[in-house]
């Protein structure tokens, strides 16, 4: 990938570092059955030593920490400054000791061959400046036997979570298509594609399963829209060249179609995932 192509990725996620600090909890709540598939897919235990490569605001880093226990450790990487230090203040929030901080991209990874029992990375690996590369790394510097897990979306089909907000606004924004090798949440959505890439890496008893599972939080319907925008740099772009018509008209669409979801305070909408597990030998 270009530099120039890298370099906006990396200030899109700095500026958006701000609302996953505002709405960290809630994708804590909608997010950890992903964790849970991990932390299970790499066989996480007491005492293991953990590499979470792009942790973004902390999760499933923090989670990942509890679950070694103070005998284990994990060191949390992502390259921007922003995240990380959302994911400092909720460790320290959290009485987590057992964790260490690097800001770095998956692609330069500041630690020793064969370093760690375990490496995962959710919702990460579609931003790699280069997947190759970062799959090179991350092999790099797990054990012989390790195992690495992944999690990546599937199509916009598969998960209302983004597919209501995108299919309102883009009635009103011509939509350019998409580059299926550039960074964005759907890079690695077809089935295969990301395992190719650590195969390519030299990984082994490289799989892959589908994940469905209910994304479930604390919100209120009305709050549904703006959630969903203030955290993607790329809504908060498209949203802001709307009217204030064609704005208020997105909105009411929006908040209709996700009423479905919404009971008592509380969004359960279901969400799909591809889960990928590597080892190296």
């Amino acid at each position: 990938m270009c530099d120039t192509r890298n370099e906006d990725v990396l200030k899109a996620w700095a500026e958006s570092a701000q609302y996953w600090d505002r709405h960290y909890q809630t994708v804590r709540s909608m997010f950890a059955p992903v964790t849970d598939a991990l932390i299970a897919t790499a066989r996480i235990a007491l005492g293991y030593r953990v590499l979470d490569v792009s942790g973004g605001a902390g999760e499933p880093s923090l989670t990942i920490a509890e679950k070694v226990g103070p005998a284990g450790s994990v060191a949390y990487s992502d390259p921007i400054e922003g995240m990380m230090a959302i994911a400092q203040r909720q460790a320290r929030s959290r009485g987590l000791a057992n964790i260490s901080f690097h800001c770095a991209p998956a692609e330069s990874l500041p630690f020793p061959e064969a370093t760690f029992d375990c490496v995962t990375c959710r919702f990460g690996s579609m931003f790699f400046a280069d997947p190759l590369l970062g799959a090179k790394e991350i092999l790099r510097v797990l054990k012989p036997g390790g195992t690495v897990a992944l999690a990546v979306w599937r199509h916009r089909e598969f998960n209302p979570f983004f597919a209501i907000v995108a299919d309102a606004v883009g009635k009103y924004i011509e939509q350019v298509p998409e580059d299926p090798d550039a960074p964005g949440a759907f890079r690695f959505a077809n089935p295969g594609s990301l395992p190719r890439v650590f195969m390519d890496a030299g990984a082994s008893n490289v799989s892959e399963s589908i994940l469905e599972f209910p994304a479930r939080a604390e919100m209120a319907l009305d709050d549904f829209w703006k959630i969903r925008v203030e955290l993607s740099e790329t809504l908060r772009g498209k949203v802001a060249k709307l009217t204030p018509a064609q704005l208020d008209a997105a909105r009411q669409e929006v908040t209709a179609a996700a009423a479905l979801y919404f009971e008592n305070g509380t969004v359960n909408i279901p969400a799909q995932a591809l889960i990928v597990r590597a080892s190296r030998d």
